[in-house]
């Protein structure tokens, strides 16, 4: 079988992380992968270290303008790749794909959702992947047919490595540390998650990731008087790293499609402590393999955070129940064998466009 998946992200996200595991996992098995990107040097190494070929095209920019350059480097690449499947990442890369008439050769579309995107931009696929089953129940509420819609979840980075040093961000060996990932943008609820901190004077936060709030995020850091004890740490590649360290990770998020960083939270046995948007409600059983707090308020997301600084025995039985949760549903590979099976399948179908 041969794969050729098309992805035209951002230099850093949960999605373009997963795309390079994804490929990677599927070429490990078997499957004769290909991926067209954008240009990104590490990513594209590690694509390649993997077995994986590599087409690096604009996806966007005046020459896509004046000359569709991504679009003919796209069609030249189908052509000498010959893909049995071609799985299409999010809006952009869909849209650089050629509708069902006007393809270079025959193959299987597949685009994936990782969220509640317009579905306008995926008339042309045959088939649509979405990594929760909440999103599924979006793209067939909005009209696509069930039996040309599937559920197949994402896994973690599986990489271990030694814990962060404490020391090493000024945090003392025995206070209870709570870690936060994520673009610091509104959708995560990192100013619910500061405002939290102020109940947990023994505590300290290692916030990582970078966006537009982070001016605002200082800002109400200083405003609470809790800069001693919160760091922010920009974009890490260390995520395994930091979670060694932690005692928890957090997930404040107002709005969150699937919540990759509790799937790799669990993945090392790391307590998890969520609000209740969609993703995060749908991965966990409350006080079983998590604990879920209302969106937005920060007194219950607090005393959550106070439960397990207090109770190390909880903390440690929900890493576990977390650990076993990963292990029976998003390990790497009981995911990579559902991929598997799916492109069997279609492959042998040989769907039309919907």
């Amino acid at each position: 079988m041969r794969v050729l998946q098309v992805m035209a992200g951002a230099a850093q996200g949960g999605a373009e992380d997963f795309f390079v595991r994804l490929a990677a996992g599927l070429a490990e098995v078997g499957v004769h992968s290909h991926a067209a990107l954008r240009p990104h040097p590490q990513r594209s190494e590690i694509l390649l270290a993997a077995g994986v070929g590599v087409s690096e095209l604009p996806f966007g920019g005046l020459g896509d303008r004046l000359f569709g350059q991504t679009r003919r480097g796209l069609v030249r690449t189908i052509n000498s790749f010959k893909p049995d499947v071609v799985l299409s990442w999010m809006n952009r890369a869909t849209r650089f794909l050629p509708p069902a008439k006007a393809r270079p050769r025959p193959y299987v579309h597949v685009a994936r959702l990782g969220g509640y995107y317009d579905l306008k931009y995926y008339k042309h696929c045959d088939w649509l992947v979405g990594n929760t089953k909440d999103i599924v129940d979006y793209i067939v509420d909005g009209g696509w047919p069930a039996e040309r819609v599937r559920y197949l979840p994402n896994f973690a980075d599986e990489t271990t490595a030694p814990a962060v040093a404490r020391a090493s961000l000024a945090t003392p060996p025995g206070a209870p540390l709570f870690l936060a990932l994520g673009r610091l943008h509104v959708n995560k609820g990192f100013d619910v998650l500061l405002d939290a901190m102020v109940r947990l004077p023994r505590a300290y936060l290692w916030l990582a990731g970078d966006g537009p709030l982070r001016g605002d995020l200082e800002a109400q850091v200083a405003r609470l008087g809790i800069g001693e004890r919160v760091r922010f740490l920009g974009w890490r590649n260390d995520g395994p790293a930091l979670m060694a360290a932690a005692d928890a990770l957090v997930c404040p998020s107002r709005h969150e499609p699937l919540g990759n960083v509790v799937i790799e939270a669990w993945s090392r046995g790391l307590p998890v402590i969520a609000a209740r948007a969609q993703g995060p409600a749908a991965l966990i059983d409350d006080g079983v393999t998590g604990l879920l707090v209302p969106t937005d308020d920060s007194a219950a997301l607090a005393a959550a955070m106070t439960r397990l600084a207090a109770d190390r025995s909880i903390a440690a039985t929900l890493g576990a129940s977390g650990r076993s949760a990963y292990r029976e549903q998003f390990s790497k590979a009981a995911v990579v064998a559902r991929y598997v099976a799916f492109l069997q399948e279609i492959t042998a179908k040989n769907s039309p466009k919907v």
